[in-house]
């Protein structure tokens, strides 16, 4: 769990860091710093489905040759 929070504090404030360095602006880098990972954790879990998809397509068709 320390793990956890150990990255998730890390990837916070490199999205702010990011984000306030490109914008100059505190609030713009803190709302970055919010959606972003958010929208990430989605991202992960779509493209996490379709790899197990593909994977089972993969052995399914392993399994019929």
């Amino acid at each position: 769990m320390l793990k956890t929070l150990s990255f998730t504090t890390m990837h916070f404030s490199i999205a702010f860091t990011v984000a306030y360095l490109l914008t100059g602006d505190l609030l713009v880098g803190g709302l970055v710093a919010m959606v972003e990972p958010a929208v990430n954790t989605v991202g992960y879990i779509i493209h996490e489905k379709v790899w197990q998809r593909l994977q089972h397509r993969q052995q399914a068709s392993q399994l019929l040759a």
